[in-house]
Parts: structure tokens; sequence; C-alpha cells
């Protein structure tokens, strides 16, 4: 268990208020609002960290960079912006998935990633 420090503090918060994947380049931005000098190895250190705790896991995003989450989340997948790059949840899940699959084959998961344009990336 690594010590309470004021850096994972700010790190633990910002993956507690944001119910969003992030990359680290965006907890760096965020953990700089509570912890100017935070850097990025701290951020990479504690990430780690984190999730061989199991308190966070790693999204992986075709064509994006690793981002991260809470666990213990229900099931849910993405949505990409292209305006911002920013990646959100969706909680819908389409209930018919097995359909989309070839005859004869049996579906046992699925990932679905949308993409698009954010509410203020697309009124920008």
């Amino acid at each position: 268990m690594e010590r309470d420090t004021k850096q994972r503090r700010a790190i633990r918060d910002i993956f507690a208020r944001e119910h969003r994947p992030l990359s680290t380049e965006e907890v760096l931005t965020a953990g700089r609002a509570f912890v100017p000098s935070l850097g990025i190895a701290t951020v990479y250190r504690t990430i780690n960290s984190l999730a061989h705790e199991g308190w966070i896991h790693s999204v992986e995003l075709p064509g994006e960079p690793i981002r991260y989450e809470r666990c213990g989340k229900p099931h849910h997948h993405h949505f990409i912006c292209r305006g911002c790059g920013l990646a959100f949840d969706v909680a819908a899940c389409p209930e018919d998935v097995e359909r989309l699959a070839p005859p004869g084959f049996v579906v046992d998961a699925h990932e679905l990633v949308l993409y698009g344009r954010c509410p203020g990336c697309h009124q920008a």
C-alpha cells in the first residue's frame, strides 16, 4: 500500500469525481489544479498503484491512448469526441448484439465505441 500523499489523494479524487475514462495527461492537468508541482512520473506511478490495488482499470479504445476509469461500474460503452478527443461513458447497450454475429457464431463479449462530437464541440 502506498503512502497517502497529497498527490495520491488528488489523483484518487479526480477519478472519483470524473465519470469518464481519463488519460494520464488529463489526470496530470486536473491534478495540477490541486497540486501544482505534480509531475507525470508521479501520475504514472500512482495510476499503476491504483490499478494494482483494483481501484481503477485501463480502458483501451481503438486508435486512442490508454485511459483509466474506476472499477466497479456496470457494463457500459464509450463515446469519443472527434473535436476535443475526450472519452465519455455510454450507459446504453444494444440488447441484441448476438444477431450481428455471422450465422453459427456465439458472442461471449462485446465492446462498442461511438464517435462524434460532444455538446461543447457540436456547438462550436
